[in-house]
């Protein structure tokens, strides 16, 4: 397959990928702005008028880089596990598995799509959070990398859940009962330092920790963990999810009979 082929078979699904949300913007973009508004009320206004400062901020202040990557994270999730498995219950992905498109290259069509769609979501969602409180930059290289890190890893997870899932109902038992906990208990609304010394090593655990904490850096300066070990953290997770998934696309797991 020619370069000029595969560039343009990598276009047609990002075209597609961001068109299907763009159309229903009101479902895939604008709730993640109401919520958000939501969080700021309630817990930047009426909760963190009682905890104070944290690190140096202001409690409204501290909580925006956590609830941007927030939504980044369950829109690129989201928008890759519905596409997927829809383009599996309606069988046109085996089309897409039997031509000359090479399986890497599908594989980056969506995982483009849900970065395409967190990034638009992270955006909006900064708007909102200029109305509540103050939005900072500290380094927006770091900003930018965490955001697109942190995307392409959870589309290639909605990816992931896709393949495996048999319904409609099992594509949002990740989301459920792992990546909700998971996200809330990652430190979006608290620094682990307030934690006890035993919390403080289970949150250790926590993948989406590592993130957070890498994003409030780049936009707040101050983190609970070693920046340059979050973002190795998080690029070595990208590399195992992408061979993962890469790997079911060319066994045909949960596709081919």
């Amino acid at each position: 397959m020619r370069v000029s082929a595969q560039y343009n078979a990598f276009k047609t699904i990002l075209v597609k990928e961001v068109l299907r949300f763009a159309r229903i913007w009101v479902q895939t973009v604008l709730p993640a702005m109401i919520t958000t508004a939501l969080y700021f009320v309630i817990f930047g206004n009426l909760i963190g008028s009682q905890i104070g400062n944290i690190h140096g901020f202001r409690y409204m202040d501290y909580i925006v880089p956590g609830l941007i990557l927030m939504a980044v994270i369950n829109n690129s999730y989201a928008n890759v596990v519905s596409s997927f498995f829809g383009a599996k219950f309606q069988r046109h992905i085996e089309e897409m598995l039997i031509s000359p498109m090479p399986n890497y290259l599908i594989l980056l069509g969506f995982i483009s799509g849900g970065l395409a769609r967190g990034l638009v979501v992270g955006v909006a969602v900064a708007l909102v959070a200029t109305i509540f409180a103050g939005v900072h930059l500290n380094n927006l290289l770091i900003v930018v990398l965490v955001v697109t890190l942190t995307s392409s890893l959870f589309a290639m997870g909605g990816l992931v859940n896709a393949v495996y899932a048999k319904s409609f109902d099992d594509i949002s038992i990740i989301p459920t009962f792992v990546l909700t906990p998971l996200t809330y208990l990652g430190g979006i609304f608290y620094s682990i330092d307030m934690l006890s010394p035993f919390w403080q090593g289970v949150s250790l655990v926590n993948p989406i920790l590592y993130m957070i904490n890498a994003m409030r850096y780049g936009m707040l300066g101050v983190s609970d963990i070693n920046v340059g070990v979050a973002i190795g953290m998080i690029c070595a997770f990208n590399v195992i999810l992408y061979a993962f998934a890469l790997n079911l696309l060319r066994r045909g797991v949960g596709i081919r009979a």
